[in-house]
């Protein structure tokens, strides 16, 4: 007689750690240790000439996350206010690579589409403060909860904005590797610039590469996941394309688009999303520009996804916006 075994549905979900538990398999190498005494470091974009550690009054916290705590803080002798990002000495050995690489890529560029780094500290009890422009406003996250979701015209404006700064990124031969709405500021002119540059990655040397699991997951591209069948002539930029294509879906339809609104994923879910499944789609109604722009975005060949230069020429980002500013008020 034949024996047939019950067939057991398995469970593959693989939900991702907390950042809490997350630590690497080997201790990540730090950049020399600070001077004992309190230093401050600039060069190019961050100007700490006329800032002192002293100057700055702490008004409210901004935010936390990896491993910090973001304040908004104000200078007592002429009363701008910053944001001033602090990592404690003791934090996690990858989250202070994190911040070495943050500060060295803030030190670098200079671009009106990329957070302006204004002066970095480094306390002799470990602790490392970036001091950086405030944008008023937030985040895009931040509108898009406190104001709905955005229209097109206001979409075509934040686009252009983003599609400059990367393009300028992409010339230094930097790559973000984290678009988000998280990761871009706004201000009360809805000025746009990129921020956050903990896992972002420098392709300073030609066989250096750029497939590996760093960012925030939702928004990795098929050739972060496989790049032997996605990442044909693969070079990394194009990471960034897709990453801003989710963007402004999310903004548009007010939900991350792989998923039903409210759904939270796990590692595999995703995985199985952007490997296997079609890229989303908009819903009805939308402009033929706004579907072909993020068509050429959403491309799962990297190869045949378009550049952030050649973005910067399509009809969608060239059309002139109507009034954005009643986004904010």
């Amino acid at each position: 007689m034949a024996l047939i075994r019950e067939r057991r549905q398995l469970n593959l979900s693989l939900p991702l750690p907390e950042p809490s538990e997350r630590r690497p398999r080997f201790t990540l190498p730090l950049p020399p240790a600070a001077a004992a005494a309190t230093t401050s470091v600039a060069t190019n974009n961050c100007s700490s000439s006329a800032i002192s550690a002293a100057d700055l009054e702490r008004l409210k916290v901004l935010g936390h996350g990896n491993g910090g705590t973001v304040y908004k803080v104000r200078h007592k002798r002429t009363s701008t206010n910053y944001a001033l990002k602090i990592v404690k000495g003791d934090s996690d050995p990858t989250v202070r690579r994190q911040l070495y690489r943050e500060m060295e890529i803030l030190r670098r560029t200079d671009s009106p589409y990329v957070v302006h780094c204004n002066a970095t500290f480094e306390k002799p009890t470990g602790d490392i403060w970036i001091l950086m422009e405030y944008m008023n406003c937030g985040t895009l996250e931040t509108l898009l909860k406190a104001n709905g979701t955005f229209s097109e015209p206001q979409l075509a404006h934040v686009a252009r904005q983003v599609l400059n700064g990367l393009n300028y990124l992409h010339s230094q031969k930097i790559i973000h590797r984290d678009i988000k709405p998280t990761n871009l500021l706004v201000n009360s002119d809805m000025e746009v610039k990129i921020a956050d540059f903990g896992v972002s990655k420098m392709m300073c040397r030609t066989l250096d590469n750029c497939n590996s699991y760093v960012g925030t997951c939702a928004y990795m591209s098929p050739e972060r996941f496989d790049p032997d069948t996605y990442g044909g002539n693969y070079n990394g930029y194009a990471s960034d394309i897709w990453s801003l294509g989710l963007t402004l879906m999310e903004l548009y339809m007010g939900h991350f688009p792989l998923l039903p609104p409210g759904q939270r994923p796990d590692w595999a879910t995703l995985m199985c999303a952007i490997c296997f499944g079609e890229p989303p789609t908009l819903p009805e109604g939308v402009s033929e520009e706004f579907r072909s722009f993020i068509e050429c975005c959403l491309q799962k060949e990297s190869g045949k996804r378009w550049t952030a230069a050649q973005l910067l020429t399509h009809p969608f980002v060239c059309k002139d916006p109507k009034s954005i500013r009643s986004r904010i008020h």
